[in-house]
C-alpha cells in the first residue's frame, strides 16, 4: 500500500469474543478515533457498519478502510463475511483480514506498558494493521469458505473413525487376543474391519465357539458371510480356529460386554465410512463452483486424488494471494526457525508450524502420496531420511511437503498440469 493511501486509510481492530464485539479504530498517526462494543450477532453488525459508515462519511480525508479481527475459533467468521461483503462500507474501498493469534500475541510484547482488556486488544489489533505486519490475503468469501468447511469436516469425520478403530483394537485384543497378534501372512481376513470380521466377532459370544465349531460349519459361515469372495474358505477357517485356541480365555461375564462393545464400533465405522462418502460427493460438487483449472492442475499431479486437491485448494484459496512459494510455505507453517549467534550455528531448527495447520496437514499427507508416485520425490525424501539418525520419517516428510509446495505453487500461478519435464525446473 502506498504512503498516500496509508494517510487516508483507516485501521479498524476487532477483538472478537462469543457475546461481543470491541472495535477501535485509529490513524496513520496512530490517533485513536472511534472505540465503542456491539452485540456478537447480526443486528450488532448492522450497527457497527453503521457507525463506521458515519465516521467515514463525515471524515472526507479518510477513504479507505482496513478491518483486521483475530482467527479465534470460528466467533470471528460471521463479522468478516458481513463486513466484506457490506454494501454499506464498499465505497470506501474495504478490505477485512483475519490473523494469526500468535502474530498478535508477539506484536503485543513490544507494548511493555499495556495492559489486558478487549479495548486494548482492540487497539493492538489496529495497530498490528497500521505499521503493514499484514502479509495475507483478505478475507475470500463464501465460496471458498463452503468448501473449507466441508474439508475441515470430512477430516474431522476420518480423525473419528481412525480413533474408533484404534478404540476398537483394545476389545478385540481382550475378547480374541490372538487375532490382532498375528503376523500378515497368518490373518485369517484381509481386512480387519470387513463384513466377515465383523460377523465373526459379533455372531460368536466367545473363543471357545469358535475353537469348537465343526470346521464345515465354520467355512460355510464364512464363505456366505465373506459372499463366496474367499479363494481358499478351509485354509481361512484353520486360521480362525487356531487363532481361536490360542487366545486367552475369559470369564463367561466379560463375553457379552465385550463383543456389544465391539459391535457398537463397528456400527460407527460403518456410519462415519458411509458420512465421508457423502461429503466426497458434495466436495466434489461444490468444486465446480470454483476455479476448475486450479483444481484439474492439482489433479494432473500423480498420487493427488480429488480429497487432497479440494482440501489444498479450500485452504490456499486464490494462488494470486501469494507473491512466491515462500509465502505460501509460511503461510502453511512448513517454515524452518533459524537458530545462530556468531559463529554459533545450531544443527537442529525447529519447524515453525505457526500457520494453516489444516494446510500443513493436506500438503504433508499429498507429499506422502506424491513420493510413491514420482521419482523425484522418492529420491529427495530418502536422501532426507538419511541424513539423520532421529525423527526420519517425520523431517523427511516435512522437508518433500516444503519441496511439493513449488510445485504447486508453479503450477497454480502459471494454470498448467503436471508434467515430468516440469519437475526438474521447479
Amino acid at each position: 500500500m502506498k504512503k498516500a493511501d496509508l494517510l487516508s486509510t483507516l485501521f479498524v481492530g476487532i477483538d472478537v469474543s462469543s457475546r461481543e464485539n470491541v472495535v477501535c479504530a485509529i490513524d496513520y498517526e496512530a490517533q485513536k478515533l472511534l472505540r465503542f462494543s456491539v452485540p456478537n450477532n447480526h443486528p450488532g453488525a448492522i450497527e457497527m457498519a453503521e457507525k463506521l459508515h458515519a465516521f467515514l462519511y463525515g471524515n472526507r480525508d479518510i477513504n479507505k478502510l482496513m478491518l483486521a479481527l483475530e482467527s479465534t475459533s470460528f466467533y470471528g467468521i460471521h463479522i468478516a463475511n458481513y463486513l466484506s461483503s457490506c454494501e454499506l462500507l464498499m465505497p470506501f474501498h474495504t478490505h477485512v483480514y483475519c490473523l494469526n493469534p500468535k502474530m498478535i500475541a508477539n506484536y503485543k510484547k513490544s507494548y511493555i506498558d499495556l495492559g489486558k482488556n478487549d479495548a486494548v486488544d482492540a487497539f493492538v489489533i489496529a495497530d498490528f494493521a497500521r505499521v503493514g505486519r499484514i502479509t495475507t490475503a483478505p478475507w475470500r468469501g463464501s465460496q471458498f469458505l463452503a468448501l473449507q468447511r466441508l474439508t475441515r469436516h470430512r477430516l474431522h469425520i476420518a480423525a473419528s473413525l481412525t480413533r474408533e478403530k484404534t478404540y476398537m483394537l483394545s476389545n478385540i485384543f481382550l475378547k480374541f487376543s490372538e487375532l490382532s497378534m498375528l503376523h500378515e501372512d497368518q490373518q485369517p481376513f484381509s481386512d480387519h474391519y470387513g463384513a466377515t470380521a465383523s460377523s465373526v466377532l459379533t455372531d460368536f459370544l466367545s473363543t471357545e465357539d469358535i475353537a469348537n465349531m465343526p470346521l464345515q460349519a465354520l467355512i460355510d459361515h464364512i464363505g456366505q458371510k465373506g459372499k463366496n469372495r474367499f479363494v481358499n474358505p478351509g485354509h481361512t477357517a484353520s486360521l480362525l480356529q487356531q487363532a481361536a485356541r490360542n487366545s486367552y480365555r475369559l470369564d463367561k461375564c466379560l463375553y457379552e460386554p465385550l463383543t456389544l462393545s465391539i459391535a457398537s464400533s463397528f456400527n460407527l465405522i460403518s456410519a462415519y465410512e458411509s458420512e465421508i462418502k457423502a461429503i466426497n460427493k458434495a466436495i466434489e460438487k461444490n468444486l465446480k463452483g470454483l476455479d476448475p483449472n486450479a483444481y484439474h492442475s492439482l489433479l494432473s499431479i500423480p498420487g493427488i486424488g480429488p480429497v487432497y486437491a479440494a482440501g489444498i485448494i479450500a485452504e490456499i484459496g486464490s494462488i494470486d494471494a501469494f507473491n512466491s512459494h515462500s509465502a505460501l510455505a509460511k503461510y502453511a507453517g512448513l517454515v524452518w526457525r533459524e537458530n545462530q549467534s556468531g559463529n554459533f550455528r545450531a544443527d537442529d531448527t525447529v519447524l515453525s508450524k505457526a500457520g494453516n495447520s489444516y494446510l500443513r496437514y493436506y500438503l504433508i499427507e499429498a507429499a506422502s502420496h506424491v513420493k510413491n508416485h514420482i521419482p523425484e520425490y522418492a529420491a529427495f525424501y530418502h536422501k532426507k531420511y538419511d541424513e539423520v539418525k532421529t525423527h526420519q520419517h517425520k523431517r523427511a516428510l516435512a522437508l518433500t511437503a516444503r519441496k511439493f509446495i513449488r510445485l504447486i505453487f508453479g503450477l497454480l500461478a502459471n494454470h498448467q498440469l503436471y508434467s515430468k519435464s516440469r519437475v526438474s525446473q521447479i
